[in-house]
């Protein structure tokens, strides 16, 4: 057989590689340095959608070419979370040092699924770290995921094998004689119906608890619902709490919730999404009382801990139970003592993904680079920035706050005497799309107690509390033309 060296991939000219790659990170690291001279969003025109419907390439391109189209048609049309004027939903910024261990990590190209290399201990140390942090025990396991939503997947995975036993993997619940229920608010996002959906236990095998004034859940009607299907012999397995609500940012009474659960004997389960990463900062912490007593908290670092998408985590304290959910045997995943075959259990051991990405390494840069913290002071800034918004919407009788503050996320809206409520709510979000459209600020809509709030979500790092003015006075300006125009 003739080797050619057409055959590899890596470059003939590697120095020109270099050249081009230096010229790249400049591109990228000039972006995020001068992220506020671009709009926030802008409509993608027709003509750079178009360019998106071609066939696959069957022939090589020069690199600087591709780059160049990146440069074109891919970076100005992003979501824009990484600008300081981005507050439409929870997304973090991300931050520089995160992008250059990305690549360090994509030039490494390690799989974590297993065996025995140093990528994997990163990610042990993350998770012994995420144990001290939350006051879990030395022998917690933790696992990187894509995001929460998969986090609290293999939650209810997990909980599911505590309350049935490891046989339910090989039998299914169709032999299960118990009906399982799980218990969370009417205020947790849409992924833990999902989690239940396919984890084979069904959308109606939770209980949806509604919230008291605060939007928390009440915890009164969460004992009469235990206590309820008990009494008509189903089998209570699992609480989940919320700490930072999609809505509104509320946290639930965790020590409350935690000592129902304990109580009840329920797995006791906490969807911390993005305020979970609060317990780093000093004024946020202490709202997270209860926190240490979960089974089992599912977050992400890509949201309030700005490491560059996706760094979701899952932590759980019994780690013999995470193993019993997810540990298969198979002759190709032999683990040895000695060799690249050693180091079990392996993380492949505590979720469902073999192949996986060193998530862990940008994790781990962020944590050592900025510290922790420098990181607390900026998510209690986020949440001081979150208390000027509702401290000038107050102020103004144009502005109506629809929720508490508790975070960083504030919901308001636009208001007109003698307005109709369907009349407020279309003009509203009217004022939110041509507010995205502006490129000054980027707002999202969500419905509180049936009306439609404009929801701001200040989460990035970057903002500050000229971006907040910015935002106030482009929506007050834009729903005074709405108003005047009756166009909505």
């Amino acid at each position: 057989m003739t080797e050619s060296p057409h055959n590899s991939l890596d470059p003939e000219d590697w120095q020109a590689l270099r050249a081009q790659g230096h010229r790249m990170l400049d591109d990228i690291l000039d972006y995020a340095e001068r992220i506020r001279e671009r709009p926030v969003w802008q409509t993608i025109p027709d003509q750079v959608r178009s360019k998106f419907q071609s066939g696959v390439p069957t022939a090589p391109a020069e690199l600087q070419e591709v780059h160049q189209q990146f440069m074109d048609n891919i970076l100005p049309y992003s979501v824009g979370n990484s600008h300081p004027g981005f507050m439409g939903w929870v997304q973090g910024g991300g931050n520089p040092v995160g992008t250059l261990a990305e690549m360090l990590a994509a030039g490494l190209n390690a799989n974590l699924g297993g065996r025995d290399h140093i990528p994997i201990e990163v990610e042990r140390q993350i998770t012994r770290w995420m144990s001290s942090l939350f006051h879990f025990p030395d022998t917690a396991s933790g696992l990187f995921v894509t995001g929460t939503s998969m986090a609290n997947f293999i939650a209810v995975l997990v909980a599911r094998v505590r309350a049935l036993g490891a046989e339910v993997r090989q039998q299914g619940l169709g032999a299960a004689p118990q009906k399982l229920v799980a218990y969370t608010s009417a205020g947790a996002h849409g992924c833990i119906a999902q989690a239940m959906d396919i984890a084979g236990l069904g959308r109606n095998a939770l209980r949806v608890i509604p919230m008291n004034a605060n939007f928390e859940m009440d915890t009164n009607q969460l004992q009469a619902a235990i206590e309820a299907d008990r009494a008509a012999g189903q089998t209570p397995f699992m609480l989940v709490g919320t700490a930072g609500s999609v809505d509104v940012g509320a946290i639930d009474d965790l020590q409350g919730l935690a000592d129902i659960a304990s109580a009840e004997k329920l797995w006791f389960h906490i969807d911390g999404a993005f305020g979970a990463m609060g317990i780093l900062s000093a004024t946020v912490a202490p709202r997270l009382a209860g926190i240490e007593c979960a089974d089992s908290i599912a977050f992400d670092f890509h949201k309030w801990l700005q490491v560059p998408y996706d760094a979701g985590f899952i932590l759980v304290r019994d780690s013999a139970a995470h193993y019993a959910t997810f540990a298969t045997p198979a002759s190709y995943l032999r683990r040895e003592d000695q060799g690249l075959a050693g180091g079990s259990p392996w993380p492949c051991d505590f979720g469902p993904d073999l192949s996986r990405g060193f998530r862990a390494l940008k994790t781990w840069f962020t944590l050592q680079v900025y510290g922790t913290e420098h990181l607390g002071q900026m998510i209690s800034h986020t949440c001081e920035l979150g208390q000027y918004l509702k401290d000038r919407i107050q102020a103004n009788p144009r502005l109506e706050l629809l929720a508490p503050v508790a975070l960083n996320i504030v919901c308001f809206r636009y208001r007109v005497d003698g307005l109709s409520a369907q009349a407020c709510d279309a003009l509203n979000a009217r004022v939110v799309v041509l507010v995205q459209e502006s490129g000054i600020a980027a707002p999202s809509t969500t419905i509180i107690r049936e009306q439609l709030a404009i929801r701001a979500a200040i989460v990035n790092h970057r903002t500050t509390t000229a971006d907040i003015d910015a935002l106030l006075d482009i929506t007050l300006s834009i729903a005074e033309q709405i108003h005047l125009s009756d166009d909505y």
